[in-house]
């Protein structure tokens, strides 16, 4: 029988504490590219996303104590992954910037699997409105959205990550979904 995947992140960061210091390798290998795309949907930036999960691996090895097996990994770096996100946001709030992301400076594509180029402007007009929506919501509701829609976190671990209750969570999605309704009405069948 197979190790359940928490099990092997707790051993592992048990491994790290210990002074296995090749078990952080793991941990990145396995987190990495979904810390990134949860950090990307929270700050809206690819490359602001490597950065924060980046610190997030760091901050996961200088406290690498601290974790109590007790707890869920997934949950633990998540709480430190969203405080860095909020820390950011903060920062960035005192001091704006304008970042030319990659993705804004790609080339056309030769080759589309799009029935017509109106076509994929109009997904991609719809995706892009999605987003700009989703970054608009209160801080409290985005993240709540995120990690329950794009993370699949249950509303138990997301009530963990964010240190609230459930029913706290609960209603978070719903005034979240809800915003989002309305601010992508114009978008939704008639």
């Amino acid at each position: 029988m197979t190790a359940h995947p928490d099990d092997e992140d707790k051993d592992l960061m048990l491994a790290l504490a210990s002074g296995n210091d090749t078990a952080l390798n793991l941990l990145m290998r396995r987190w990495s590219p979904r810390l990134i795309a949860f950090l990307e949907r929270l700050c809206g930036s690819h490359a602001t996303a490597g950065d924060l999960a980046q610190e997030t691996f760091v901050r996961v090895y200088k406290h690498r104590h601290r974790f109590r097996s007790s707890q869920k990994f997934s949950t633990w770096l998540f709480a430190i992954a969203t405080n860095l996100a909020r820390n950011h946001a903060r920062w960035q709030r005192r001091h704006p910037v304008t970042l030319m992301e990659p993705g804004d400076l790609r080339e056309l594509q030769l080759e589309s699997d799009a029935a017509s180029p109106d076509a994929r402007l109009e997904l991609d007009e719809r995706a892009g409105a999605v987003r700009s929506a989703i970054l608009s919501l209160p801080a409290e509701q985005k993240e709540t959205l995120i990690l329950s829609t794009y993370e699949g976190l249950s509303h138990a671990d997301i009530a963990d990550v964010m240190d609230t209750t459930p029913k706290v969570v609960e209603m978070r999605l719903y005034r979240a979904r809800k915003a989002l309704a309305d601010m992508l009405a114009s978008w939704l069948p008639k």
